[in-house]
């Protein structure tokens, strides 16, 4: 009976209408009527099946269309050679670090009663066997592409004859009482859908260097949906999630022709999407979304928690973006200035084929016929495609660092 009292409590305390609405309003304020229908949160349960649907539709997607295009990319699905299994090796590999020092290479050689060489090379073939093929890569690129794309084309569709896309005034005119439109209940149930199936595969998916930068970018974005959509801020929602969208289909894209070894144009779909991220994350969400959020509404009614809280969550993004913004100008500066070097990524798998390439083949190498050798020199030279390693690097590096922004 406590139990059951304390969670009545919690719940009117987290559904106290001060809390989501002005002072002067009430839930009973949004109730539907005239002609009028609002967003409750009873609609967003909904989100969880589709969530799961979207893992169905994604599986077949990757499979019978994402795999046959990768393949007529000519992508293959690479095997991997699984290692002999040694019950140290693995329980230091798992429960320790998967790059041992040095001192600690002598310390499992002497516990195993193997060689230094053969533990180093256990654990080169170790790292390689847990890192995805590219035709693992390309096939998330792709089920993500068509998202963004149907997304954003959604988004322009729903909104491209509102007042408030072009003017953010009109975002709060007649707030909170804003009756929902069709394509804004559908724009979000999806979006939101999208970030929870997004968020139950990332454990799956491919691990990349912003890997806790996206779990937070998916919950801060899950959050700031729910509850505009709870708090009728319906207008600057969509608004949010159409300026998210533009610059993630450049990624995905870019992405896509950098696994299809089509580096010019991946290179040129990469400078697009550096370019519309820059003007839509760093100068369209701050300058004109968040200030219409902080600014406009304080003209309409004094300011109250949900004002800061939905505030704070933008800004929690905008600091994301920032993150991603600082990548992509270091990515650009080693691009300009060929300054990337081996050891600037660890989890890099391109670098680590190439080192445990040079160093488990080298006595093949040894043996190779000198013109077999000269051509290797050649093509190390004048990299793939006829462009120089470093570009190749920059872009495969970026790619592997970044998911969805």
């Amino acid at each position: 009976m406590i139990r059951k009292e304390m969670l009545e409590t919690l719940y009117q305390w987290f559904w106290w209408d001060k809390l989501w609405l002005p002072a002067e309003l009430s839930w009973a304020d949004l109730e539907d009527g005239d002609g009028r229908v609002y967003a409750k949160a009873s609609h967003l349960y909904v989100t969880v099946p589709y969530a799961f649907s979207f893992l169905l539709v994604r599986y077949l997607f990757e499979r019978w269309i994402a795999t046959p295009l990768a393949v007529s990319a000519g992508i293959r699905h690479r095997v991997q050679l699984k290692v002999e299994h040694n019950p140290i090796l693995e329980n230091y590999y798992s429960t320790h670090s998967k790059n041992p020092l040095q001192a600690d290479i002598n310390g499992l050689s002497k516990k195993s009663s193997l060689p230094v060489r053969q533990i180093e090379r256990w654990f080169r073939r170790r790292r390689r066997q847990d890192h995805p093929g590219v035709l693992k890569k390309f096939r998330e690129a792709s089920w993500r592409f068509v998202f963004y794309l149907s997304a954003f084309i959604g988004g322009i569709a729903a909104l491209y004859d509102k007042e408030w896309l072009y003017d953010s005034r009109q975002v709060w005119t007649g707030y909170p009482k804003q009756s929902m439109l069709d394509s804004q209940y559908w724009y979000y149930i999806l979006e939101m859908s999208f970030y929870g199936c997004l968020l139950c595969s990332i454990a799956f998916d491919v691990k990349r260097k912003d890997f806790k930068e996206q779990i937070i970018h998916h919950l801060a974005t899950l959050v700031l949906l729910a509850f505009s959509w709870c708090a009728n801020f319906i207008r600057m929602g969509t608004l949010v999630m159409l300026v998210h969208d533009a610059s993630d289909i450049l990624l995905e894209s870019a992405k896509l022709f950098n696994y299809a070894k089509w580096e010019k144009t991946s290179h040129g779909l990469f400078v697009a999407f550096a370019i519309v991220f820059m003007v839509t994350r760093l100068i369209i969400f701050p300058f004109w979304l968040i200030h219409c959020t902080w600014v406009y509404p304080v003209h309409h009614y004094p300011a109250y928690f949900g004002y800061y809280f939905f505030n704070v969550m933008l800004v929690v993004l905008l600091f994301l973006h920032i993150f991603w913004a600082y990548l992509i100008f270091r990515m650009i500066r080693k691009f300009l200035f060929g300054t990337l070097t081996r050891d600037e990524r660890s989890d890099n798998e391109e670098e680590e084929e190439q080192e445990s390439s040079l160093t488990e083949d080298g006595d093949v190498q040894q043996h190779k016929p000198f013109n077999e050798l000269s051509r290797d020199a050649a093509s190390e030279k004048n990299g793939c495609f006829g462009l120089s390693p470093p570009e190749n690097t920059c872009l495969s590096r970026l790619c592997h660092e970044l998911g969805s922004v």
